[in-house]
């Protein structure tokens, strides 16, 4: 389901990110295909430093379909942002992973918090985030993170989200016990 990020998949993934109803909503967006080829090395590079942690979202063939990453990591807490290609729209892949993705962060990784920032206008988003049963809204509770991504802007662009490895070792630990109760 996910995989370290490769330049081998940028052409397949430029494709993919080009659509229009998915470049609005990258957060490191490349009008090229060398342009994204140069992002992608950049980004390796900037996980080889510990600055951010990426990954390809690879279908059942392993054929690359999008990315998930954690950027701005500081306090060991960082950002989501996720991006799956359009003709994989509607069939699980975000939640698949994210499930890995979280897995990865919070048990092998040492994430304490995962921030999501997501648009009021992305519809798709805030659907796709209120499924995820362990995630908190968190305008109020992470005021200042909250302040800090609507703090260039007239008014508020962005709602706030939080998964806390707390609440997600709750979930999990919940989910066990229910399974083992049937």
């Amino acid at each position: 389901m996910l995989k370290r990020r490769d330049v081998q998949d940028a052409p397949v993934l430029f494709d993919l990110m080009s659509h229009p109803e998915v470049f609005p909503f990258v957060r490191h967006k490349a009008y090229s295909s060398d342009e994204f080829y140069f992002l992608t090395k950049q980004t390796i590079e900037a996980e080889d430093n510990g600055e951010l942690i990426s990954r390809t979202i690879v279908d059942e063939q392993y054929n690359p379909i999008g990315t998930i990453n954690l950027f701005d990591i500081e306090n060991n807490a960082g950002f989501l942002a996720t991006w799956i290609g359009q003709p994989y729209f509607g069939k699980g892949y975000n939640k698949l992973a994210k499930d890995a993705f979280f897995e990865e962060l919070f048990y092998e990784q040492d994430i304490d918090a995962v921030f999501i920032k997501i648009r009021r206008a992305n519809v798709r988003s805030l659907k796709a985030i209120l499924k995820i049963p362990f995630v908190m809204y968190g305008n109020q509770s992470y005021s200042q993170v909250f302040e800090k991504i609507n703090d260039s802007h007239e008014e508020i662009v962005y709602d706030l989200f939080v998964i806390t490895k707390e609440n997600y070792f709750s979930h999990a630990q919940t989910a066990v016990e229910e399974e083992e109760a049937i």
